[in-house]
This record gives structure tokens, sequence and C-alpha cells, in this order.
């Protein structure tokens, strides 16, 4: 590949993982803010020009698609559907395509499986279409590893963009968020976001501080002053 080749990316969001991690940044990390969106992909772009040593301008999403169990309407309490909208509005205005699973309750408990092998089957569609060179997987999880093997054989690229991190909740337990390390071995190029973000050298880099929605109003970190929102969630975790 040329290095005036345009690279066409595709960005897949296993949506339960994001959450759980703007969360973890809006609540518990001394950021005190979610994850822009905007950002994330500006990110993307950068890191993969950077890699595939071409101008970010030859880097472009083509596509990019979110998935993520939801709750129905019925049990959803609050503000939360408005909430839920507005995200989807913040994930339209970036060209992202939502996908949502419902979350079933069987005896009280709520199932939130299906995400990974629904997200899994339609990159794979769109790999085999040829639609893209780099697939960019947002997730930790080790289930997503037959679909980066697959892409693998295809001959396109993996980008697992991921966040490792651990804390204690309200109730004193120890909270851990790690990567499937037989992901991070089968990627072409594993992001570990959070190495960018604590990273000292990193706090004048504008692609690491644009990872992050700008607060205009601190009194209330979950509503007002966001151009992005998810509020109305758990901060340990997911719904």
């Amino acid at each position: 590949m040329k290095k005036t080749d345009l690279i066409r990316i595709a960005v897949f969001y296993d949506g339960n993982y994001f959450l759980h991690v703007s969360n973890y940044y809006n609540y518990i990390h001394p950021k005190q803010s979610r994850i822009s969106i905007n950002g994330l992909h500006q990110f993307i772009r950068n890191f993969i020009a950077e890699k595939e040593e071409t101008s970010v301008q030859y880097c472009q999403i083509f596509e990019a698609h979110y998935y993520r169990s939801r709750i129905n309407a019925k049990d959803a309490k609050g503000n939360q559907i408005y909430f839920d909208r507005l995200f989807d509005d913040i994930l339209m205005a970036e060209g992202v395509v939502a996908y949502y699973y419902p979350i079933r309750t069987i005896q009280g408990i709520k199932m939130e499986k299906g995400i990974n092998v629904w997200l899994s089957l339609n990159a794979l569609d769109l790999a085999m279409q040829r639609r893209f060179d780099v697939f960019v997987l947002i997730a930790s999880d080790g289930d997503y590893y037959p679909l980066v093997r697959k892409m693998n054989s295809l001959g396109i690229k993996v980008a697992l963009v991921s966040w490792e991190f651990e804390y204690v909740d309200d109730f004193g337990q120890q909270k851990m968020t790690k990567t499937s390390q037989d992901l991070v071995k089968e990627v072409t190029y594993p992001i570990f976001m959070n190495q960018y973000i604590d990273d000292p050298n990193s706090e004048e880099n504008p692609f690491v501080k644009n990872l992050f929605v700008a607060r205009t109003d601190k009194k209330d970190k979950d509503y007002e002053g966001y151009e992005e929102n998810i509020p109305n969630f758990d901060k340990n975790g997911l719904i």
C-alpha cells in the first residue's frame, strides 16, 4: 500500500464495555469526564496514520457501529429514556450506527448475552465485502478472539482499543478491568488507552486531551455542561 492510498477504517464498539469505561472516567478517575466519541475517532485516525506511516487525511473512518444491551421502556427509571435518546443523537452526529439488544429478565436476573455474537457476525459480513482495510475493535473480552483470528485470515489489520484500570467501589470491594491477553497477542495494533491518558508527557497532546468531553459546568457532572451524555447508569459497571 502506498503512503497516498486511502486507508478505510471500521470501528466497532462493544457498547456495554464502552459504557463501563466511560462511567469509570466520569465517576472514578481524576479526569471526571466522559469519553468523547469524536475525540476517540480522531485519536484512532491519528494512531493508524502513524503506524501506517501516512498522513491522517488518508485514514478515514468509513464504518462505525455501536452494539449495546438496553432495558425496555417499562423498566426505565427517571430520565433514562431521554438520555438514551440524547446519546443516540451523539452517535448519529458522528456517523455511528447503533444496534440495541434487549435485556431479558429471567427469574428476576437481567441477562445481557448476545452482543458479541451480533457484533462479530456483522463485522465479518462487512469484512467479506472488503468494506475496510483496518478493523478497530473497542472491547476487552476474549470472546472476540475468533473474530480477530478471522480478520487476520482475511488479510485485514486489527487494532484493539481497550482500557485497563482498578479501583475500590463504594462498598470497599476491589474492582478490576483487564484486557484478554489472547486478544492482545492476536491483533496487529493493541492500543491501551489508559497508558496514553495517564502518561504525564501526553497532557499537552491534543489527541489525548480531546478524548474527553469538555465540561462547562462542574456543579452537575451527570447532566448539564456536557456536549455528550450517558447518565443515569450505575457508576460501578453496567446497567
